[in-house]
Protein backbone atom coordinates (compact mmCIF):
# COMPACT_ATOMS: atom_id res chain seq x y z
CA UNK A 1 0.00 0.00 0.00
CA UNK A 2 1.65 3.65 -0.87
CA UNK A 3 2.74 5.53 2.42
CA UNK A 4 0.57 8.53 1.61
CA UNK A 5 -2.89 6.31 2.21
CA UNK A 6 -1.12 4.99 5.02
CA UNK A 7 -0.71 8.33 6.38
CA UNK A 8 -4.43 9.46 5.51
CA UNK A 9 -5.81 6.41 6.90
CA UNK A 10 -3.81 7.07 10.04
CA UNK A 11 -5.74 10.79 10.05
CA UNK A 12 -8.70 9.41 9.60
CA UNK A 13 -8.69 6.94 12.49
CA UNK A 14 -7.72 9.65 14.84
CA UNK A 15 -10.58 11.87 13.88
CA UNK A 16 -13.09 9.13 14.70
CA UNK A 17 -11.73 8.96 18.25
CA UNK A 18 -13.41 12.32 18.54
CA UNK A 19 -16.73 13.00 19.21
CA UNK A 20 -16.63 16.48 17.20
CA UNK A 21 -16.27 13.64 14.26
CA UNK A 22 -19.59 12.45 14.83
CA UNK A 23 -21.55 15.51 15.23
CA UNK A 24 -20.13 16.28 11.98
CA UNK A 25 -21.16 13.17 10.14
CA UNK A 26 -24.81 13.39 11.63
CA UNK A 27 -24.79 17.84 10.36
CA UNK A 28 -24.16 15.80 7.01
CA UNK A 29 -26.72 13.20 7.11
CA UNK A 30 -29.05 15.48 8.31
CA UNK A 31 -27.77 17.75 5.08
CA UNK A 32 -28.39 14.80 3.00
CA UNK A 33 -31.78 14.11 3.78
CA UNK A 34 -33.19 17.68 3.96
CA UNK A 35 -31.93 17.82 0.09
CA UNK A 36 -33.36 14.81 -1.12
CA UNK A 37 -36.80 16.24 0.67
CA UNK A 38 -36.52 19.73 -1.54
CA UNK A 39 -35.65 17.35 -4.47
CA UNK A 40 -39.05 15.50 -3.81
CA UNK A 41 -40.95 18.92 -2.80
CA UNK A 42 -39.90 20.53 -6.61
CA UNK A 43 -40.57 17.22 -8.33
CA UNK A 44 -44.40 17.33 -6.73
CA UNK A 45 -44.90 21.48 -7.56
CA UNK A 46 -47.04 21.44 -10.83
CA UNK A 47 -45.94 21.64 -14.70
CA UNK A 48 -47.84 24.58 -14.66
CA UNK A 49 -46.02 26.88 -12.17
CA UNK A 50 -42.34 26.90 -13.42
CA UNK A 51 -43.36 27.02 -17.28
CA UNK A 52 -46.11 29.94 -17.34
CA UNK A 53 -44.39 31.23 -20.36
CA UNK A 54 -43.29 28.91 -22.40
CA UNK A 55 -41.66 31.59 -25.04
CA UNK A 56 -39.63 32.83 -22.45
CA UNK A 57 -36.15 30.72 -22.84
CA UNK A 58 -34.47 32.22 -19.97
CA UNK A 59 -37.72 31.54 -17.45
CA UNK A 60 -37.21 27.96 -18.30
CA UNK A 61 -33.35 27.61 -18.70
CA UNK A 62 -33.38 29.67 -15.37
CA UNK A 63 -35.78 26.53 -13.59
CA UNK A 64 -33.84 23.79 -14.98
CA UNK A 65 -30.69 25.11 -13.43
CA UNK A 66 -32.27 25.67 -9.91
CA UNK A 67 -33.50 22.09 -10.34
CA UNK A 68 -29.92 20.97 -10.91
CA UNK A 69 -28.03 22.83 -8.29
CA UNK A 70 -30.57 22.36 -5.88
CA UNK A 71 -28.89 19.38 -3.80
CA UNK A 72 -25.34 20.65 -3.58
CA UNK A 73 -26.75 24.44 -2.54
CA UNK A 74 -29.45 22.59 -0.03
CA UNK A 75 -26.53 20.73 1.47
CA UNK A 76 -24.57 23.85 1.51
CA UNK A 77 -26.80 25.68 3.37
CA UNK A 78 -27.35 22.90 6.38
CA UNK A 79 -23.78 22.79 6.32
CA UNK A 80 -22.96 26.38 6.81
CA UNK A 81 -25.29 26.04 9.60
CA UNK A 82 -23.83 23.19 11.80
CA UNK A 83 -20.70 24.57 11.15
CA UNK A 84 -22.04 27.73 12.54
CA UNK A 85 -23.03 25.70 15.66
CA UNK A 86 -20.17 23.45 16.36
CA UNK A 87 -18.61 26.97 16.35
CA UNK A 88 -20.32 28.47 18.73
CA UNK A 89 -20.19 25.14 20.89
CA UNK A 90 -16.00 25.20 20.40
CA UNK A 91 -16.22 21.68 18.67
CA UNK A 92 -13.98 21.38 15.47
CA UNK A 93 -15.21 21.38 11.72
CA UNK A 94 -12.85 20.45 9.68
CA UNK A 95 -14.67 18.41 8.04
CA UNK A 96 -17.41 20.49 7.16
CA UNK A 97 -14.89 23.06 6.19
CA UNK A 98 -14.00 21.30 3.30
CA UNK A 99 -17.31 20.08 2.67
CA UNK A 100 -17.95 23.71 1.81
CA UNK A 101 -15.83 23.97 -1.28
CA UNK A 102 -16.73 20.36 -2.50
CA UNK A 103 -20.78 20.97 -2.50
CA UNK A 104 -20.32 24.88 -4.70
CA UNK A 105 -17.81 23.05 -7.22
CA UNK A 106 -20.71 20.51 -7.37
CA UNK A 107 -22.95 22.85 -8.49
CA UNK A 108 -20.97 25.11 -10.67
CA UNK A 109 -20.01 21.74 -12.36
CA UNK A 110 -23.71 20.78 -12.75
CA UNK A 111 -24.53 24.62 -14.45
CA UNK A 112 -21.53 24.31 -16.71
CA UNK A 113 -22.42 21.09 -18.15
CA UNK A 114 -26.18 21.92 -18.42
CA UNK A 115 -25.23 25.09 -19.82
CA UNK A 116 -22.76 23.20 -21.83
CA UNK A 117 -25.80 20.94 -23.47
CA UNK A 118 -27.85 23.37 -24.28
CA UNK A 119 -25.01 25.38 -26.24
CA UNK A 120 -24.91 22.10 -28.59
CA UNK A 121 -27.64 20.46 -30.25
CA UNK A 122 -29.19 17.81 -27.44
CA UNK A 123 -28.17 14.10 -28.19
CA UNK A 124 -28.27 10.85 -26.66
CA UNK A 125 -24.64 10.48 -26.11
CA UNK A 126 -24.67 14.25 -24.68
CA UNK A 127 -27.45 13.60 -22.27
CA UNK A 128 -25.92 9.91 -21.11
CA UNK A 129 -22.71 11.21 -20.23
CA UNK A 130 -23.86 14.57 -18.56
CA UNK A 131 -23.44 13.10 -14.67
CA UNK A 132 -20.54 10.87 -15.76
CA UNK A 133 -18.74 14.42 -16.72
CA UNK A 134 -20.11 16.22 -13.95
CA UNK A 135 -19.05 13.54 -11.95
CA UNK A 136 -15.26 13.01 -13.23
CA UNK A 137 -14.85 16.72 -12.92
CA UNK A 138 -16.07 17.17 -9.56
CA UNK A 139 -13.99 13.86 -8.61
CA UNK A 140 -10.60 15.93 -9.78
CA UNK A 141 -11.53 19.16 -7.67
CA UNK A 142 -12.18 17.48 -4.65
CA UNK A 143 -8.74 15.26 -4.66
CA UNK A 144 -7.66 18.89 -5.52
CA UNK A 145 -9.31 20.31 -2.67
CA UNK A 146 -8.04 17.35 -0.24
CA UNK A 147 -4.79 17.90 -1.35
CA UNK A 148 -5.03 14.46 -2.20
CA UNK A 149 -4.39 15.22 -5.75
CA UNK A 150 -0.78 15.00 -6.46
CA UNK A 151 -0.21 12.00 -4.50
CA UNK A 152 -3.02 10.22 -7.01
CA UNK A 153 -1.38 11.84 -10.20
CA UNK A 154 1.94 10.33 -8.92
CA UNK A 155 0.49 7.05 -8.48
CA UNK A 156 -1.29 6.93 -11.91
CA UNK A 157 2.58 8.38 -13.54
CA UNK A 158 3.72 4.93 -12.04
CA UNK A 159 1.15 2.46 -13.96
CA UNK A 160 3.15 2.40 -17.61
CA UNK A 161 4.63 0.48 -20.31
CA UNK A 162 7.07 1.39 -22.94
CA UNK A 163 5.94 1.41 -26.52
CA UNK A 164 9.45 1.81 -28.52
CA UNK A 165 10.87 4.93 -27.41
CA UNK A 166 7.78 6.47 -26.00
CA UNK A 167 6.80 5.37 -22.43
CA UNK A 168 2.89 5.55 -21.69
CA UNK A 169 1.62 6.01 -18.33
CA UNK A 170 -2.14 5.87 -16.90
CA UNK A 171 -2.12 9.29 -16.45
CA UNK A 172 -0.84 10.40 -19.87
CA UNK A 173 -3.88 8.43 -21.37
CA UNK A 174 -5.90 10.09 -18.99
CA UNK A 175 -4.34 13.30 -20.06
CA UNK A 176 -4.76 12.78 -23.50
CA UNK A 177 -8.28 11.76 -23.03
CA UNK A 178 -9.27 14.99 -21.03
CA UNK A 179 -7.35 17.28 -23.43
CA UNK A 180 -8.77 15.39 -26.71
CA UNK A 181 -12.55 16.22 -24.88
CA UNK A 182 -11.48 19.83 -24.10
CA UNK A 183 -10.45 20.38 -27.83
CA UNK A 184 -13.43 18.66 -29.35
CA UNK A 185 -16.05 20.44 -27.34
CA UNK A 186 -14.02 23.96 -28.39
CA UNK A 187 -14.22 22.90 -32.14
CA UNK A 188 -18.18 21.79 -31.91
CA UNK A 189 -18.82 24.99 -30.09
CA UNK A 190 -17.09 27.44 -33.13
CA UNK A 191 -18.62 24.93 -35.56
CA UNK A 192 -21.82 25.54 -34.29
CA UNK A 193 -21.59 29.40 -34.54
CA UNK A 194 -20.31 29.35 -37.97
CA UNK A 195 -23.08 26.98 -38.56
CA UNK A 196 -25.62 29.68 -37.24
CA UNK A 197 -23.84 32.38 -39.45
CA UNK A 198 -24.55 30.60 -42.27
CA UNK A 199 -28.61 30.01 -41.54
CA UNK A 200 -28.48 33.13 -40.83
CA UNK A 201 -27.03 34.79 -44.36
CA UNK A 202 -29.82 35.11 -47.15
CA UNK A 203 -27.06 35.17 -49.69
CA UNK A 204 -26.02 31.58 -49.40
CA UNK A 205 -27.88 28.86 -50.70
CA UNK A 206 -29.25 25.98 -48.64
CA UNK A 207 -27.24 23.26 -50.28
CA UNK A 208 -23.81 25.40 -49.84
CA UNK A 209 -25.05 26.22 -46.26
CA UNK A 210 -25.12 22.79 -45.11
CA UNK A 211 -21.42 21.76 -47.35
CA UNK A 212 -19.45 25.02 -45.69
CA UNK A 213 -20.89 23.71 -42.26
CA UNK A 214 -20.36 20.31 -42.86
CA UNK A 215 -16.86 21.43 -43.84
CA UNK A 216 -16.01 23.29 -41.21
CA UNK A 217 -17.23 21.09 -38.47
CA UNK A 218 -14.84 18.31 -39.72
CA UNK A 219 -11.98 20.46 -40.23
CA UNK A 220 -12.02 21.92 -36.99
CA UNK A 221 -12.98 18.87 -35.24
CA UNK A 222 -9.55 17.28 -37.08
CA UNK A 223 -7.42 20.45 -36.01
CA UNK A 224 -8.78 19.86 -32.27
CA UNK A 225 -7.31 16.41 -32.56
CA UNK A 226 -3.58 17.13 -33.66
CA UNK A 227 -4.02 20.12 -31.51
CA UNK A 228 -4.68 17.86 -28.55
CA UNK A 229 -2.04 14.91 -29.15
CA UNK A 230 0.50 18.14 -29.41
CA UNK A 231 -0.69 19.27 -25.82
CA UNK A 232 -1.04 15.97 -24.47
CA UNK A 233 3.21 15.18 -25.28
CA UNK A 234 2.56 12.92 -28.14
CA UNK A 235 4.96 12.65 -31.12
CA UNK A 236 2.33 13.39 -34.15
CA UNK A 237 5.89 11.89 -36.18
CA UNK A 238 5.27 8.66 -34.63
CA UNK A 239 1.53 9.02 -36.60
CA UNK A 240 2.78 8.16 -40.03
CA UNK A 241 2.62 4.62 -39.25
CA UNK A 242 -0.42 4.51 -37.85
CA UNK A 243 -1.94 6.54 -40.17
CA UNK A 244 -0.80 4.14 -42.90
CA UNK A 245 -2.73 1.38 -41.17
CA UNK A 246 -5.94 3.61 -41.08
CA UNK A 247 -5.27 4.06 -44.63
CA UNK A 248 -4.85 0.38 -45.67
CA UNK A 249 -8.28 -0.20 -43.12
CA UNK A 250 -10.14 2.56 -44.77
CA UNK A 251 -9.03 0.59 -48.53
CA UNK A 252 -10.48 -2.64 -47.03
CA UNK A 253 -13.21 -2.48 -44.22
CA UNK A 254 -14.30 1.20 -44.36
CA UNK A 255 -14.57 0.77 -48.09
CA UNK A 256 -18.32 1.88 -48.22
CA UNK A 257 -18.26 4.37 -45.44
CA UNK A 258 -15.90 6.22 -46.74
CA UNK A 259 -17.30 5.92 -50.26
CA UNK A 260 -20.64 7.27 -48.53
CA UNK A 261 -18.31 9.79 -46.97
CA UNK A 262 -16.89 11.18 -50.18
CA UNK A 263 -20.58 11.20 -52.37
CA UNK A 264 -22.11 13.42 -49.41
CA UNK A 265 -19.68 16.08 -49.87
CA UNK A 266 -19.88 15.50 -54.03
CA UNK A 267 -23.60 16.07 -53.38
CA UNK A 268 -23.37 19.33 -51.23
CA UNK A 269 -20.95 20.66 -53.54
CA UNK A 270 -22.59 19.79 -56.73
CA UNK A 271 -25.68 20.86 -55.72
CA UNK A 272 -27.73 18.27 -57.61
CA UNK A 273 -29.98 17.44 -54.10
CA UNK A 274 -30.62 20.00 -51.51
CA UNK A 275 -33.38 19.55 -48.21
CA UNK A 276 -36.43 20.63 -49.55
CA UNK A 277 -36.24 18.69 -52.89
CA UNK A 278 -38.85 16.13 -53.82
CA UNK A 279 -36.62 12.81 -55.33
CA UNK A 280 -37.72 9.44 -56.37
CA UNK A 281 -35.05 6.65 -55.44
CA UNK A 282 -35.78 3.43 -56.62
CA UNK A 283 -39.34 2.82 -55.27
CA UNK A 284 -38.85 5.22 -52.24
CA UNK A 285 -40.78 8.73 -53.29
CA UNK A 286 -40.91 11.63 -50.76
CA UNK A 287 -38.83 15.13 -50.19
CA UNK A 288 -35.41 15.64 -48.79
CA UNK A 289 -35.51 16.64 -45.13
CA UNK A 290 -31.07 16.88 -44.26
CA UNK A 291 -28.17 15.91 -45.68
CA UNK A 292 -25.73 14.18 -43.13
CA UNK A 293 -21.86 12.79 -43.37
CA UNK A 294 -22.89 9.08 -44.38
CA UNK A 295 -26.45 9.48 -45.78
CA UNK A 296 -29.45 11.47 -46.32
CA UNK A 297 -33.13 11.24 -44.84
CA UNK A 298 -36.20 11.43 -47.38
CA UNK A 299 -39.91 11.83 -45.58
CA UNK A 300 -42.58 10.63 -47.42
CA UNK A 301 -46.51 11.26 -47.18
CA UNK A 302 -46.92 8.64 -44.65
CA UNK A 303 -44.68 10.57 -42.85
CA UNK A 304 -41.84 7.76 -42.78
CA UNK A 305 -38.38 8.71 -42.59
CA UNK A 306 -35.93 6.94 -45.01
CA UNK A 307 -31.99 6.90 -44.83
CA UNK A 308 -30.47 6.95 -47.83
CA UNK A 309 -26.47 6.28 -48.39
CA UNK A 310 -25.23 9.21 -50.58
CA UNK A 311 -23.55 6.11 -52.47
CA UNK A 312 -27.00 5.26 -54.22
CA UNK A 313 -27.65 8.64 -54.78
CA UNK A 314 -23.86 9.24 -56.53
CA UNK A 315 -24.37 6.17 -58.25
CA UNK A 316 -27.86 5.11 -59.28
CA UNK A 317 -30.78 6.73 -61.35
CA UNK A 318 -32.65 9.54 -59.32
CA UNK A 319 -35.60 11.12 -60.23
CA UNK A 320 -35.72 15.48 -58.90
CA UNK A 321 -39.07 16.31 -58.86
CA UNK A 322 -38.09 20.07 -58.39
CA UNK A 323 -33.94 19.93 -59.67
CA UNK A 324 -34.58 23.22 -61.77
CA UNK A 325 -38.21 23.97 -61.85
CA UNK A 326 -40.61 22.90 -59.05
CA UNK A 327 -43.55 22.15 -61.47
CA UNK A 328 -44.76 18.55 -62.50
CA UNK A 329 -46.80 17.61 -65.17
CA UNK A 330 -49.60 15.23 -64.37
CA UNK A 331 -51.16 12.96 -66.85
CA UNK A 332 -54.97 11.71 -66.24
CA UNK A 333 -56.39 8.99 -68.89
CA UNK A 334 -59.94 8.65 -68.88
CA UNK A 335 -62.20 6.91 -71.50
CA UNK A 336 -65.49 7.17 -72.96
CA UNK A 337 -68.03 5.61 -74.53
CA UNK A 338 -68.39 5.61 -78.69
CA UNK A 339 -71.76 7.23 -78.05
CA UNK A 340 -70.45 9.90 -76.14
CA UNK A 341 -69.29 13.04 -77.82
CA UNK A 342 -65.46 13.39 -77.62
CA UNK A 343 -65.00 17.38 -77.58
CA UNK A 344 -67.59 18.10 -74.81
CA UNK A 345 -65.84 15.35 -72.99
CA UNK A 346 -62.61 17.22 -73.23
CA UNK A 347 -63.90 20.78 -72.61
CA UNK A 348 -65.75 19.32 -69.17
CA UNK A 349 -62.29 17.69 -68.11
CA UNK A 350 -60.32 21.10 -68.74
CA UNK A 351 -62.86 22.68 -66.75
CA UNK A 352 -62.61 21.05 -64.26
CA UNK A 353 -58.92 20.83 -63.68
CA UNK A 354 -58.69 24.09 -64.19
CA UNK A 355 -61.27 24.37 -60.83
CA UNK A 356 -58.79 22.48 -58.96
CA UNK A 357 -56.74 25.31 -57.22
CA UNK A 358 -53.58 23.07 -57.01
CA UNK A 359 -53.68 22.81 -61.09
CA UNK A 360 -51.46 25.51 -62.68
CA UNK A 361 -53.27 28.01 -65.18
CA UNK A 362 -49.47 28.48 -66.99
CA UNK A 363 -48.56 26.31 -68.46
CA UNK A 364 -52.05 25.97 -69.23
CA UNK A 365 -54.05 22.06 -68.66
CA UNK A 366 -54.43 20.42 -72.10
CA UNK A 367 -56.69 17.52 -73.30
CA UNK A 368 -55.77 15.11 -76.06
CA UNK A 369 -57.81 12.67 -77.88
CA UNK A 370 -54.87 9.33 -77.70
CA UNK A 371 -56.68 6.23 -79.12
CA UNK A 372 -59.75 4.51 -80.62
CA UNK A 373 -59.54 1.57 -77.89
CA UNK A 374 -61.31 -1.85 -77.97
CA UNK A 375 -64.23 -0.82 -75.24
CA UNK A 376 -64.02 3.29 -76.29
CA UNK A 377 -62.30 6.64 -77.05
CA UNK A 378 -59.03 7.41 -74.54
CA UNK A 379 -58.87 11.13 -73.86
CA UNK A 380 -55.79 12.19 -71.79
CA UNK A 381 -55.60 15.03 -69.42
CA UNK A 382 -52.67 16.96 -69.01
CA UNK A 383 -52.29 19.31 -66.03
CA UNK A 384 -49.46 21.01 -64.11
CA UNK A 385 -48.72 21.60 -60.16
CA UNK A 386 -45.97 23.71 -58.18
CA UNK A 387 -46.17 21.52 -55.35
CA UNK A 388 -45.20 17.82 -55.89
CA UNK A 389 -43.88 17.85 -52.34
CA UNK A 390 -47.91 17.44 -51.05
CA UNK A 391 -48.04 14.06 -53.18
CA UNK A 392 -49.32 13.35 -56.63
CA UNK A 393 -52.38 11.23 -55.61
CA UNK A 394 -53.96 14.55 -54.01
CA UNK A 395 -54.78 16.06 -57.22
CA UNK A 396 -55.41 13.31 -59.39
CA UNK A 397 -58.04 12.24 -56.91
CA UNK A 398 -59.44 15.72 -56.74
CA UNK A 399 -59.46 16.11 -60.53
CA UNK A 400 -60.88 12.91 -61.01
CA UNK A 401 -63.66 13.06 -59.05
CA UNK A 402 -64.50 16.52 -60.76
CA UNK A 403 -64.71 14.76 -64.05
CA UNK A 404 -66.83 11.75 -62.73
CA UNK A 405 -69.59 14.42 -61.63
CA UNK A 406 -69.90 16.53 -64.54
CA UNK A 407 -69.70 13.28 -66.76
CA UNK A 408 -72.54 12.06 -64.79
CA UNK A 409 -74.18 15.14 -64.70
CA UNK A 410 -74.04 15.59 -68.32
CA UNK A 411 -74.50 12.14 -69.36
CA UNK A 412 -71.21 10.91 -70.67
CA UNK A 413 -70.60 7.61 -69.64
CA UNK A 414 -67.26 5.46 -68.24
CA UNK A 415 -67.43 2.03 -70.38
CA UNK A 416 -65.98 -0.92 -68.79
CA UNK A 417 -65.04 -3.96 -70.90
CA UNK A 418 -67.53 -6.15 -72.00
CA UNK A 419 -67.86 -9.28 -74.67
CA UNK A 420 -70.66 -10.25 -76.85
CA UNK A 421 -71.25 -14.03 -77.35
CA UNK A 422 -73.20 -15.11 -80.74
CA UNK A 423 -73.74 -18.40 -80.85
CA UNK A 424 -75.20 -19.33 -84.79
CA UNK A 425 -78.01 -21.33 -84.86
CA UNK A 426 -78.48 -24.72 -87.63
CA UNK A 427 -75.10 -25.70 -86.76
CA UNK A 428 -74.06 -29.14 -86.28
CA UNK A 429 -71.80 -30.99 -83.60
CA UNK A 430 -70.15 -33.99 -84.44
CA UNK A 431 -68.59 -36.36 -82.08
CA UNK A 432 -66.11 -39.13 -82.87
CA UNK A 433 -65.91 -42.31 -81.11
CA UNK A 434 -62.18 -43.85 -81.14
Amino acid sequence: MPEWIQQHALVWTDMMQQSAFWWQLIVLGLAVTTALAMRQWIKRIPESHHHTDQQNRLRTISWHTLERIQFPISMLLVTLVGQAILHAAGLPSSILIVATPLLLSLAGIRIAVYLLRKVFTPGPLIKAWENVIASVIWCMVALHLLGWLPDVLSALDTLAFRLGDNRISLLLAIKLCLTVVFFWILALWIANIIEQQLHRSPHISSSAQVALSKFSKFFLIALAILIALDAAGIDLTALTVFSGAVGVGIGFGLQRISSNFISGFILLFDRSIKPGDVITVRDKFGWVQELRARYIVVRDRDGVETLIPNENLVTSEVINWSYSDPNVRIKIRIQISYDDDPEQAMQLMLECARASARVLLTPEPLCRLIEFADNGIVLELRIWIADPEKGLGGVRSEVNLAIWRAFKQHGITIPYPQRDIHIKEGGKLQLSQE
